[in-house]
This record gives C-alpha cells, sequence and structure tokens, in this order.
C-alpha cells in the first residue's frame, strides 16, 4: 500500500496549478490470519488475491480488471487497466462466522489513490472499539469523476466507472465478503471528486444506498469555477497519462453544448434522495493567505455544497450540512482548507456515528 498520501486540491483553470479532486487500530479477533479468498464474477477478474498492508490485519488491498474500464490514464505507482480496491474489515470479521455487516463504499478525491495511508487511518480509527461496518475504496483514476465518459478516447477505450462500480464492485463485494446485501445496510460517501461521485451515484441508483456522505465535495457543475476544475483535470499530466480531451469526461463544458454537465450534476437534483439519509461536510477554506490553493479550493467547495443545501430545503429533504467554517472548532489540527487530514478525520468520524444511527447492522 501506498505510504504516501497526495492532496487534492480545486483548480480554477490556469490559475490554479491543482484541481479539486486530490494507525495502529486494534487488532481483531479473527479466527483465520489469511485475508479473504475472492472469486471473480460480475464482471471482475481477480489479478491478485487480497494481501494485509499490515500487522493489524484489519485492512487489505486486492487488484482487478474490467471490461468497463479496460484501461485509463495511470499515475505514478498505477498499472493502467488494473483496479486496486482497498477494503477495511470490523475488528471482530470471521470469514466463517454468522454475523454479517453495512458496507461503506468511499470514493477517493483527485488527484490520488483508493489505497492511501490517510484512507486507512480514517476507516480505521473510525471503527476502532468494534464499530461493525465494513469500509471499501474502489480505485477511480486521477481523472475519472465517477461517471460513464462520454467522449472516450480511443486510446484508452470505454470509460464506463459508473457501470464499474454499481454494476461490479457493490454485487462482487457483496459475493465475497459476509455483507448485508441491501439498500438499508449500504452508504456511499466521497472525499472531493468523491464527493461529487458519491452524490452523482446516489442520485442515479437510489435503490442501492441508505445513506449518502460528501466530504468537501463539489456538487455543482453549473458552478463556473467547479466546471473549470473538471475540464483542468483532463489536461493535467499530474492527473495521469495520457491526458484526454478537454469535451472526453462530460461533453463541450459550453451552452448549449452543455447539456451533460447539466444533467449530471448533483446540486441539482436532489429529488431522487428522498427517504435516503444524507451528510455533507465542509470548511470556508480559513485564511487565504496560507496555503491558497487549498484555502480556495475549499471555499469553491463550500459554495457548491451551499447550493446542494438550498436545493435539499427547497425540496424538504433532511439532510445534515457541518459548515465547519475555518475549522478551529471542528477537530485540533483542522484548518478549514481542502484535503485536511485532520478535517477529514473528522468528517469520518461523524459521519461513521450517523450510520451507526441509521444503517441495518449486528
Amino acid at each position: 500500500m501506498r505510504r504516501r498520501w497526495m492532496p487534492t486540491a480545486l483548480g480554477l483553470g490556469f490559475a490554479l496549478v491543482s484541481v479539486l479532486g486530490l494507525t495502529g487500530a486494534t487488532p481483531g479477533a479473527r479466527a483465520s490470519t489469511a485475508p479473504p479468498v475472492l472469486t471473480d464474477g460480475h464482471g471482475l477478474t481477480v489479478v491478485k488475491q487480497p494481501w494485509w498492508v499490515d500487522g493489524n490485519e484489519r485492512t487489505f488491498t486486492f487488484v482487478v480488471r474490467t471490461d468497463e474500464v479496460p484501461k485509463y490514464s495511470a499515475m505514478a505507482g498505477q498499472v493502467s487497466g488494473e483496479h486496486v480496491i482497498m477494503v477495511t474489515l470490523p475488528e471482530d470479521y470471521d470469514s466463517s462466522g454468522g454475523t454479517r455487516y453495512p458496507v461503506q463504499y468511499h470514493l477517493h478525491g483527485h488527484p490520488d489513490y483508493p489505497d492511501t495511508a490517510l484512507n486507512q487511518q480514517m476507516f480505521e480509527e473510525s471503527t476502532a472499539g468494534g464499530v461493525p461496518l465494513i469500509n471499501v475504496a474502489p480505485n477511480g483514476s486521477g481523472r475519472g469523476w465517477y461517471t460513464n465518459w462520454v467522449n472516450s478516447p480511443a486510446e484508452l477505450g470505454q470509460q464506463n466507472w459508473e457501470n464499474f462500480h454499481l454494476d461490479q464492485v457493490i454485487p462482487f463485494v457483496d459475493a465475497n465478503l459476509r455483507t448485508i446485501s441491501t439498500r438499508d445496510a449500504r452508504a456511499i460517501s466521497g472525499h472531493s471528486m468523491g464527493g461529487f461521485g458519491a452524490f452523482h451515484y446516489a442520485e442515479r441508483r437510489p435503490e442501492l444506498f441508505g445513506y449518502l456522505g460528501s466530504f468537501s465535495g463539489g456538487l455543482d457543475l453549473l458552478n463556473q469555477a467547479q466546471r473549470a476544475a473538471v475540464v483542468g483535470t483532463t489536461q493535467l499530466p499530474g492527473s495521469g497519462t495520457p491526458t484526454v480531451p478537454a469535451d472526453a469526461i462530460f461533453g463541450v463544458p459550453v451552452w448549449p453544448l452543455d447539456t451533460v454537465w447539466n444533467v449530471r450534476s448533483p446540486a441539482q437534483h436532489v429529488e431522487s434522495l428522498r427517504g435516503m439519509g444524507v451528510a455533507m461536510y465542509a470548511g470556508n477554506g480559513g485564511n487565504l493567505a496560507e496555503e491558497p490553493v487549498a484555502a480556495l479550493a475549499e471555499s469553491v467547495a463550500r459554495d457548491t455544497n451551499l447550493v446542494t443545501r438550498d436545493n435539499l430545503v427547497a425540496a424538504g429533504i433532511p439532510h445534515t450540512f457541518v459548515d465547519y467554517g475555518d475549522g478551529s472548532t471542528w477537530a485540533e489540527g483542522c484548518d478549514g482548507k481542502h484535503a485536511q487530514p485532520a478535517c477529514l478525520k473528522a468528517d469520518m468520524r461523524h459521519f461513521v456515528g450517523l450510520l451507526m444511527a441509521g444503517l441495518a447492522h449486528p
């Protein structure tokens, strides 16, 4: 597993160089010290069986291939077409036991990876002490944007990230792990680009999820700064090689050719979330003179959250919105900036508390 943490940030066209995207838990008493053996299925081929990332034996990674995303723009350390997925099990998980658990699917930001040290810490720390929750972090690549691309470049083939995650990863996990495979025991969450993905997936397929969480997500594709950020990810080499055309993901970003941008903008399509638990978290960037890129990134992300909140209120859909400002009252070490680890850990702790109150579990 990668022990580095790659920050994510919201870019504003050419003005910014980054874009929105971006441990010792108590070992469980498990009957076997081997991670689960996984069986191919639901369109996924396992090319590397699970291995524990450390001696705590709670978190493992594995690698699959899928025809829905046969290749992708690979970042450093990635093999295009090989998709790493990280799973954190509850402390008392027993592959041969009878207990089944709810699942949280967490989507990483841009330009980031699913198997980071920060993700592992977020998952293990938020479920320490016997919290009965499985966490799954699938690969979304540096610029996947958790959607089926409208103009996939021929050199990569189709980029059907939505199909990969919703139609393949979810049933694959249910078939191979001891999950409660129902809507009321399944959650989707994500950070930054992943926050967009979580809202997009929940709105497109509300029958799959009982709870939704966004951590500093870019939720409004009508926001021009957010739109510039997405276009920026197509052009930055740090988002993966090769780069792709600016219209590859959502099509042409300019009216009147921007239909897909409008249709897939989460902020304006909240009605399908009715009856689902919804939570959003955002800071205001804090002091703009300190780390101005991360500060501005969070400020723009918060703007998209405010639009989403207003639409949820107008629709009469209950939700939780933690608007934590400069972070000083949210968590020690949180400064209200984008991709700040202390802020994200606090987001996850709070969100897992909501899940345990709202999802079916042992």
